[in-house]
């Protein structure tokens, strides 16, 4: 086995760490297990702790605009304090159980676009923690919510890409806060009404929260904005997912529609039934198995995203980022 770093804190010829993960996919709600291997260096070396943490690549709004920080969330101690003798081996295993709401990375037959989450060891010593590279996780979709997707693509939707962002979805049962958005160009059908939609999920060990944002085109129904809808499923749901999500589109247009007419209105995630960056609020199938033409064009999105590796290293050392303020 090849030690990936040194210690920082005693520089060359003290311990050296790596981490190793017996498998990097996972699902939400499922364990991820490995182990960390410590090897003495020179002298024996006194340590603090040892943690790991999932950390994902978050878009935050600076004084300068939109920028990608590195986020660390659901932190697990893998060992408490500890002497590490001169030239000693010790492997200290894990079980990391993936947070419900983890951002998910990949989907169908491969990365999603954008999507990069990573598992980060962290080595305290002096009370500061000696923070190494990211060892790259791939979270799969829950079967509700590869259906869900799926039947967006079925339905015509196109996938352009995710993001994760800092905030709170008012409404659901959230546990962090950051979110991840699946941006999508509208369907011919509601391209005349609908500039993208984007889909955030948030889930729990029961079920999951499908929050349905639409960045309207001004002219047809009044003015422009967004318009939201909020639904509830459960993990143990089956049937008609096509038929579900195009219900759910058109219930949340409807009501824009019914209420709002030609007139001023506001818009219906602004009156506090449901919001993005709400800081008050603390709240089956394979996704390529469509018809031809859709994987086919799904399929062309997802080897223009990211690939995990790549981005990795764009992630910047530092706490978790605060939540933007709405």
């Amino acid at each position: 086995m090849g030690f990936k770093r040194f210690l920082a804190a005693f520089g060359v010829g003290g311990p050296k760490v790596d981490t190793v993960l017996v498998a990097p996919d996972t699902r939400p709600g499922a364990l991820l297990e490995g182990h960390v291997e410590l090897l003495g260096g020179d002298a024996d070396a006194r340590i603090d702790e040892v943690a790991v943490a999932l950390a994902s690549r978050v878009e935050v709004e600076g004084a300068e605009g939109e920028q990608a920080v590195g986020a660390e969330f659901a932190r697990l101690p893998v060992s408490g304090p500890l002497v590490l003798a001169a030239g000693e081996r010790t492997s200290l295993p894990f079980r990391y159980p993936v947070p419900w709401q983890a951002p998910l990375t990949d989907a169908g037959r491969g990365p999603l676009p954008g999507a990069v989450l990573g598992l980060r060891t962290d080595v305290v010593i002096g009370m500061a923690p000696d923070k190494g590279d990211l060892d790259p996780v791939h979270v799969h979709p829950l079967p509700a919510q590869d259906a869900v997707l799926e039947a967006l693509l079925r339905l015509g939707f196109v996938l352009k890409g995710t993001d994760v962002e800092t905030g709170w979805l008012r409404g659901t049962r959230q546990e962090f806060p950051l979110y991840q958005e699946f941006e999508f160009h509208p369907s011919p059908e509601y391209a005349h009404a609908v500039r993208e939609v984007e889909v955030s999920f948030v889930a729990d060990p029961h079920g999951m929260d499908v929050i349905l944002e639409f960045d309207r085109r001004g002219g047809l129904f009044g003015g422009g904005g967004d318009s939201y809808g909020l639904f509830r499923v459960e993990h143990t749901e089956d049937g008609d997912w096509t038929g579900r999500v195009a219900s759910w589109i058109d219930a949340a247009l409807d009501r824009y529609r019914s209420v709002h007419g030609a007139g001023g209105y506001e818009p219906y995630g602004h009156q506090g039934y449901h919001g993005h960056h709400d800081d008050d609020h603390h709240g089956g199938g394979g996704m390529m198995s469509g018809a031809a033409g859709v994987a086919m064009g799904v399929a062309g999105g997802l080897a223009a995203g990211y690939v995990a590796a790549e981005v990795v290293d764009e992630f910047t050392e530092g706490g978790e980022e605060e939540p933007e303020e709405e």
